[in-house]
C-alpha cells in the first residue's frame, strides 16, 4: 500500500525544520508525499517562500490562500485561521491524505489541524508540550496537541507534558529537534558567499536579529523592537543581518521600524525578508551571536555553538541551554546581555553543557514513528490517558 502523507507548512521557519523529514518520506517507495503551503509562504511581502520549497526540489500539492494583507491586529489573524480551516478542508478532501504532519503552534496550523481532525485524518504533531508564555501560540500549541494522534516532541520533559495533557504514552515519541539536527548536519555556504550578496563586508563580525510580536504583551511591539535596536547601536560595533518577523498582529509596525533602521545604516545593516534554511544555518555558524525572540534562537542556535540573546516574554518557559541569555526588553538589560554574549569566556564555558534538544537521528526516528502509526491503521479512537 502507498500511504499519502501531507505536510502542512505556513512559514519559512517550520519548513526549514521539516525538510529532512520530508526528504526521507519522499524517498520511500510506500509513501506519496504531499506538500500543502499556506499563509506566509504565499505572501510576497514575506518573501513568497513557497519558492524555497520548490527550490528544495519538492512539488506543491496544494496552496491555501488565507490572507491578502499583512494584518495588524488579532481579529485579522482569527479570520485568517478560519479561512485556513476551510481551505485545508477543501484540499484534504481532494488530496485524501492518510495523515497530516504539522509543526508547532501558529494560527494557520490550528486551522489545518482542526480541518484534519474533524475529517477523521490522523494529525502528526511536532514540537508539542512546549511553553512560550508570552504569545497566544502557547494555547494554540496545546490545542493542536489535543487534535493530534501522534506526537513527536523535541525533549523528554516535553514528552512528559504531552502525556500530562492526556495523550497515550505509546503515541508520544521524543525524537529530539529536527532543527538541531539540521544545524549540525546540513551543508552550508561559506561566509563570503553568504555576506557579499547582502552588501556586507565578510571580514567584519556580524550578528543576526529577528524580533516577532509577543502577542500577549500589551506594549507596542515596535517599541519593544526599538529597545533591541537601540541596544545594538550602543553595544555592538559590528554588522547586523535583520530578518523579517512573522505575520502575527503587530508585525507591520515592526517591519516599518526595521526598514527605516536599515535604510539609515546601509553600510552595516542588511534587511532580508527570509534567508532560507541553508543561508540561515550558514549565517548562524558564522555570526557572533543571535538576538531577538524567536524559538529558533533558543532551540537551534546553541547547536552551532553560538550564543543567543532572548528578549522579553515571548519565549518565557522554554527549555534552553546556557548559551541562551534571557534579557528584559529594555535597552540597558539588552546591552548587558550583548556584552555577555560577546564574552569569549562565557561562550567557552556555556558550550560545555549538553544540548537538551539534541538526538542523533531525529529525522529517521520521526519518519519511523509516522510509518508505524500508518501501518497500525485503522486506528482506534483516542482515549484520554489519566495519570496514575
Amino acid at each position: 500500500m502507498k500511504y499519502r502523507i501531507c505536510i502542512a507548512t505556513g512559514t519559512r521557519a517550520d519548513w526549514g525544520i521539516l525538510v529532512p523529514l520530508a526528504e526521507i518520506l519522499r524517498g520511500r517507495d510506500d509513501v506519496e508525499l504531499q506538500i500543502l503551503a499556506t499563509n506566509m509562504h504565499l505572501l510576497d511581502a514575506y518573501g513568497h517562500t513557497v519558492d524555497d520549497i520548490i527550490a528544495d526540489g519538492f512539488d506543491i500539492s496544494a496552496r491555501v490562500y488565507i490572507d491578502d494583507a499583512n494584518g495588524s491586529d488579532s481579529t485579522s489573524r482569527a479570520i485568517a485561521a478560519g479561512r485556513c480551516t476551510a481551505g485545508c478542508a477543501a484540499e484534504f478532501a481532494r488530496l485524501q491524505p492518510h495523515a497530516v504532519v504539522i509543526l508547532g503552534d501558529r494560527f494557520e496550523m490550528l486551522g489545518a489541524a482542526s480541518a484534519a481532525a474533524i475529517m477523521g485524518i490522523p494529525v502528526v504533531h511536532l514540537h508539542g508540550g512546549e511553553i512560550s508564555e508570552g504569545a497566544v501560540d502557547d494555547s494554540i500549541r496545546h490545542a493542536i496537541t489535543k487534535l493530534s494522534t501522534l506526537h513527536l516532541t523535541s525533549t523528554e520533559p516535553y514528552r512528559r507534558r504531552v502525556i500530562q495533557l492526556g495523550e497515550d504514552p505509546g503515541r508520544v515519541i521524543n525524537t529530539g529537534s529536527l532543527g538541531v539536527w539540521n544545524m549540525i548536519n546540513r551543508p552550508r555556504i561559506c561566509r563570503e558567499e553568504l555576506l557579499s550578496p547582502l552588501g556586507l563586508d565578510p571580514e567584519v563580525p556580524f550578528a543576526i536579529a529577528t524580533y516577532h510580536p509577543a502577542t500577549l504583551d500589551p506594549a507596542d511591539p515596535a517599541m519593544r523592537c526599538g529597545a533591541m535596536l537601540d541596544a545594538l547601536d550602543r553595544a555592538w560595533k559590528g554588522n547586523l543581518v535583520i530578518t523579517y518577523p512573522n505575520n502575527d498582529a503587530g508585525s507591520d509596525r515592526i517591519i516599518s521600524l526595521i526598514k527605516d533602521y536599515a535604510a539609515t545604516r546601509p553600510q552595516r545593516v542588511a534587511l532580508v525578508r527570509s534567508l532560507g534554511m541553508v543561508r540561515y544555518m550558514s549565517a548562524v555558524h558564522e555570526c557572533a551571536f543571535v538576538i531577538g525572540n524567536s524559538s529558533g534562537a533558543i532551540i537551534e542556535v546553541p547547536a552551532a555553538g553560538k550564543p543567543a540573546v532572548n528578549i522579553g516574554i515571548r519565549q518565557r518557559g522554554r527549555l534552553h541551554s546556557p548559551l541562551v541569555i534571557d534579557a528584559p526588553d529594555n535597552t540597558e538589560s539588552i546591552m548587558a546581555a550583548i556584552a555577555e554574549a560577546t564574552d569569549t569566556r562565557f561562550v567557552a564555558e556555556a558550550t560545555k553543557s549538553p544540548d537538551p534538544y539534541y538526538r542523533p537521528d531525529a529525522p529517521h526516528t520521526a519518519a519511523e514513528a509516522i510509518m508505524k502509526l500508518l501501518h497500525s491503521m485503522p486506528l482506534q479512537p483516542k482515549k484520554f490517558h489519566d495519570l496514575p
